[in-house]
């Protein structure tokens, strides 16, 4: 069943918490950064739907009990980007062809260390929020990247 994503409840909640922190969630910053745990709430905020699959899905539990992809940002890409099942189901575009509430990622070598929310845009530029180096309404251009893949989240199942 197909549950539509709220993207201006997840924009809020970046707005809400781009400078602090959630304490419902662990923070991230001494274990290699809290932006892909933010991306992660601020999704859930907008679809509250998690992906329960041992190893391979998204969710968040505990600091103990969580799926990869809901704190490292390789691993939210690839979820995002193969999931059909339950949860959030995306699919890549260009940053500049996002929507208010979609994820963009940054690669570098390769892989992805960033992960993004779009929370506006100015004259087509993505303006963002993230965690580790807090931020709301920033550019996406003031950030060095070999590549940026943009998540458009289309729905969420149930």
């Amino acid at each position: 069943m197909e549950v539509l994503y709220e993207r201006e409840k997840a924009v809020e909640y970046a707005r809400k918490w781009a400078f602090s922190r959630n304490p419902a969630y662990y923070n991230f910053d001494s274990l290699g950064g809290d932006c892909t745990n933010f991306a992660s709430q601020c999704l859930y905020a907008g679809a509250p739907v998690m992906n329960y699959t041992r190893d391979t899905g998204w969710y968040y539990i505990s600091l103990n009990n969580r799926a990869a992809a809901w704190t490292s940002a390789e691993y939210f890409k690839r979820f995002m980007l193969r999931n059909t099942g339950i949860g959030p189901v995306c699919e890549k575009k260009s940053p500049f062809e996002l929507e208010i509430g979609d994820f963009i990622s940054l690669v570098s070598d390769g892989r992805s260390y960033h992960t993004l929310i779009a929370v506006g845009f100015d004259n087509g530029m993505p303006l963002i929020a993230a965690h580790t180096y807090n931020a709301f309404m920033r550019q996406l251009d003031s950030y060095y990247y070999e590549d940026a893949i943009g998540i458009h989240i289309k729905y969420s199942n149930k």
